[in-house]
């Protein structure tokens, strides 16, 4: 990885570990202009919409905090690659606030420009928030169940 890029990523974990709803702009400014976003529900293209998404997750839940705990890097022929292992806690706003504690991996495509190309998250949406939600909770946790391997 060549040393601009893994600046370029120390810079990108810093802001994004300590994102505030007033300084988002902090993590926009090491993202190119139609930087793609991809998470479980969300598929985003554009410097704009990427900076939608952490407002909308400040609008929808309490003290959002990520913690990143290992960042791997990887070489590839037309971008270097950064995988972000992080957790984040929370709360949702609204009745009933149900606490959040995720855990996933952000892959972060970085051009030969030195900016973000693509931030695609990993995590599991179904059995770390879904599952914990009032009301589509108890859906989804028997939903789940048809798939648990059961061994005699």
């Amino acid at each position: 990885m060549a040393k601009s890029h893994q600046k370029l990523i120390n810079s990108y974990v810093t802001a994004f570990t300590s994102l505030r709803s007033g300084n988002i702009d902090a993590l926009l400014a090491l993202v190119e202009i139609d930087v793609v976003f991809v998470d479980p529900f969300n598929n985003l293209r554009g410097k704009a919409a990427f900076g939608a998404v952490f407002e909308h997750m400040f609008e929808t839940t309490i003290e959002p905090q990520f913690t990143v705990s290992d960042v791997v890097h990887s070489t590839q022929a037309d971008r270097d690659v950064a995988y972000l292992r992080w957790q984040m806690t929370a709360r949702t706003r609204g009745w009933p606030s149900v606490p959040l504690e995720l855990e996933g991996m952000s892959e972060i495509h970085i051009t030969k420009t030195g900016l973000v190309s693509h931030h695609i998250d990993h995590w599991d949406s179904a059995s770390q928030l879904l599952s914990k939600l009032p009301f589509i909770g108890a859906l989804v946790r028997q939903l789940m169940r048809i798939f648990v391997v059961k061994i005699n």
